[in-house]
C-alpha cells in the first residue's frame, strides 16, 4: 500500500510565497528577525501556517533557525556565496548539456528551453534589482528543467531560493546585471542553437564569473 504525500494547506503556502516574495524583493532583509506573531497579524493568519512555512524557508535555506535568536532571514557572506555556487558549478552545466540534447528530440523539452527567452525579457525589463533577481531565477530553471533526471532538477531547485538571494544582495552592491544578461543570452543562443558542449562551458563561465566578481576570495596576504 502507498500513500500520497499529504497537500500544503493553502495558507501555508500561502505565507511561504509572501515570506520569499518579501525575502527576495529585499522588503525583509538578511539578518532580519522574523517573529511569528509579527508575521501572522502582517498576512492576517494564525501563527500555524507562519511557523510552517518558516521551517519549509529554513529547509530551502531562505532563513536560519537558531535556539537563541529565533529565525532570520539568511545573511548572504563570501563563504555562502561561494557554497551555493560551487554546487550550481559542479551540477548546472551537466544539466543544461542534457537540456540541449534531449530538446533537438523533444517538442516539450524544447518548449520549455525557449521559455528561458521570455524569462530573459522580464528580467531585462524589470523595475529593480529584485524583479529581475525573480526573473533571473526563473530564466536558469528553464535551462535545466528538462534535462532528464528528476533528482538533479530537485536538487538544483533546492538551491534556487539561496541563488536568488545571493544575486539580488550582489546586484544592490554592484548593479552588474547588463553583463550577466549578455552572457545569459550567449547561453541561451548556444543552448537553441543545439550546441550543447558549447552552451554548458558558457553556462560555466558565467556562474564562476558572477560569484567571483560579487563575492571575490581573499588572496592570501590581504588585511584583515
Amino acid at each position: 500500500m502507498t500513500f500520497a504525500p499529504a497537500p500544503v494547506p493553502s495558507r501555508t503556502q500561502y505565507v511561504l510565497e509572501a515570506i520569499r516574495h518579501a525575502v527576495l524583493t529585499g522588503r525583509l532583509r538578511p539578518g532580519q528577525a522574523l517573529v511569528e506573531v509579527e508575521l501572522a497579524a502582517w498576512f492576517g493568519v494564525s501563527k500555524t501556517p507562519v511557523r510552517e512555512a518558516l521551517k519549509t524557508l529554513a529547509g530551502s535555506g531562505l532563513v536560519v533557525l537558531s535556539q537563541y535568536k529565533g529565525v532570520t532571514v539568511r545573511t548572504v557572506d563570501t563563504a555562502m556565496a561561494h557554497e551555493v555556487y560551487d554546487v550550481r558549478l559542479l551540477l548546472e552545466p551537466e544539466a543544461l548539456r542534457r537540456t540541449v540534447v534531449r530538446s533537438a528530440s523533444s517538442a516539450p523539452a524544447r518548449a520549455v528551453l525557449e521559455s528561458a527567452g521570455e524569462a530573459l525579457a522580464r528580467a531585462e525589463q524589470a523595475a529593480g534589482p529584485a524583479e529581475r533577481s525573480l526573473a533571473n531565477r526563473e530564466f536558469h530553471r528553464a535551462l535545466y528543467s528538462s534535462c532528464g533526471n528528476p533528482l538533479l532538477v530537485r536538487t538544483l531547485d533546492e538551491l534556487r531560493d539561496q541563488a536568488a538571494l545571493v544575486s539580488a544582495v550582489a546586484w544592490a552592491a554592484d548593479p552588474s546585471w547588463r553583463q550577466e544578461a549578455a552572457e545569459h543570452r550567449e547561453t541561451l543562443r548556444l543552448a537553441l542553437d543545439g550546441a550543447a558542449e558549447a552552451a554548458a562551458r558558457a553556462l560555466r563561465r558565467h556562474i564562476a564569473g558572477f560569484v567571483h566578481r560579487a563575492f571575490p576570495t581573499p588572496t592570501p596576504g590581504d588585511s584583515a
